[in-house]
């Protein structure tokens, strides 16, 4: 307590600055100005580990071939060589190219050591068979709606050989969004690029494949192809090989 005789004494001393009116306990800190944070932009994945001339994406026997609704196949009652028959579970018998084939066994195994039981819904079409599946769809659905669901004759990739359709062996969707839910659907999404595998048609995607998303439609592209689309999430090869979107056929 300052006493009222010294008060004067104490009030000169303030006046010229020999006494602090802040209690030494409580110094208050000059304020500090926040360091400017400076956004970390993500890298994009880079392209620069695969030789892109690798493989043409024009020649129908290429790994990577670009087939879609502005690109036909060349020509396009195209038939591969070398088609093998798988011995796997399937509907409809499963034929593929021999790398294709040799990829998917390797796959189907490494499921099958997963408790993961993978079956061939469709692989290898013919341009014939492609004209009755489409037409099919076509009866089913109305032109319009079958272009989503299937490729015009000599614009499948089933005819290349390099596609195959997965379907569930312990759930009933087949040929159905679904499928990525299943076991089997979930596994592929996983794993499938390990073996040189691609989902070809992924969700939101329409505008540039021209099909809706078909979780079930697996094109092989050999491992090195396949790691680096695997680096994007729902890429396409139409745009990683920088392809105009295709979400239609030319008039």
């Amino acid at each position: 307590m300052i006493r009222a005789r010294t008060l004067p004494l104490v009030l000169a001393l303030i006046l010229a600055g020999c006494v602090s009116t802040t209690p030494a306990h409580s110094e208050i800190p000059a304020p500090t100005q926040k360091a400017a944070v400076t956004p970390v932009p993500i890298p994009a994945p880079t392209v620069a580990a695969i030789d892109l001339t690798l493989h043409s994406i024009d020649d129908a026997d290429s790994l990577w071939v670009v087939a879609d609704k502005l690109r036909p196949i060349q020509p396009k009652k195209y038939v591969p060589s070398g088609l093998r028959t798988l011995d796997v579970p399937h509907t409809y018998e499963p034929t593929l190219r021999a790398d294709a084939a040799k990829a998917y066994l390797k796959m189907f195994r490494a499921a099958k050591n997963d408790k993961v039981n993978l079956v061939v819904q469709s692989a290898y079409r013919s341009y014939s068979t492609q004209v009755s599946v489409y037409n099919g769809w076509v009866a089913s659905l109305g032109r319009k709606a079958a272009d989503l669901q299937s490729a015009r004759p000599g614009y499948s990739e089933h005819q290349i050989g390099l596609s195959v359709d997965i379907a569930s062996a312990t759930a009933g969707c087949t040929i159905q969004a679904c499928f990525s839910r299943t076991p089997e659907g979930k596994w592929l999404t996983k794993n499938a690029w390990r073996f040189g595998w691609h989902l070809r048609y992924p969700n939101g995607k329409t505008a540039v494949t021209g099909y809706k998303f078909e979780p079930w439609h697996w094109r092989y592209v050999g491992v090195e192809l396949a790691a680096e689309l695997n680096l994007t999430p729902k890429i396409t090869m139409e745009e990683f090989f920088g392809l105009p979107a295709a979400p239609d056929y030319a008039r």
